[in-house]
């Protein structure tokens, strides 16, 4: 009882199926270091402006200008802990 399929056909549609799967691996991995980032990014952000206003009571404040926003928005949390350290050291 033959179906009448070639096997190359068969063939052919795996390697589509694998190349369409490594294609959109390709495409999403990097989109997760994207939203990594994007994430890291906003809780820096946001943990500057809480030490900021939480700050103040202590009158510990860190300006917020290109070096201090990018440091809290590509490390997170440790970039303000290590702009709240080099403050303490610098002062």
């Amino acid at each position: 009882m033959e179906l009448g399929i070639d096997v190359w056909v068969v063939l052919f549609f795996a390697l589509g199926i694998m190349l369409l799967y490594l294609s959109g691996w390709l495409l999403l991995f990097p989109l997760k270091i994207i939203l990594r980032f994007i994430l890291n990014g906003l809780i820096g952000g946001l943990a500057l402006c809480m030490l900021n206003l939480a700050g103040g009571v202590f009158s510990v404040n860190i300006a917020v200008n290109p070096i201090t926003a990018l440091a809290a928005g590509y490390f997170g949390l440790p970039g303000i802990i290590l702009l709240l350290v080099l403050k303490i050291i610098l002062i």
